[in-house]
């Protein structure tokens, strides 16, 4: 359930037993200010926090870059001319303006 400030001090306990149930959402002027939970999805969200939190994008980067060290290039750049497929949009320039065709 969704209160405003001012309704939630004036019903803290229900706001309280409300939260075990589901999250609380106290707003200030139409914005989300604080959401009271329950204790255990509290220790949830503690949790995966500190998971995420574990390494930065560079980081696990940096990692992978480290035990790729002196390993063959685990994924190769493909090759992207070796197979040419056929470009229909190229193909109908071509045959629109054969004067400024490419090749």
């Amino acid at each position: 359930m969704n209160w405003n400030i001012a309704q939630a001090k004036q019903h803290f306990s229900d706001v309280v037993k409300q939260a075990a149930t589901e999250p609380q959402i106290i707003y200030n002027r139409n914005t989300p200010v604080a959401v009271m939970i329950a204790a255990e999805d509290l220790a949830e969200y503690r949790a995966w926090k500190e998971g995420r939190q574990q390494k930065t994008l560079g980081e696990a980067f940096a990692e992978l870059r480290r035990l790729a060290a002196g390993h063959p290039d685990p994924l190769p750049e493909p090759d992207r001319f070796a197979a040419m497929r056929p470009n229909a949009f190229a193909e109908m320039l071509d045959e629109e303006y054969p004067e400024h065709a490419a090749g």
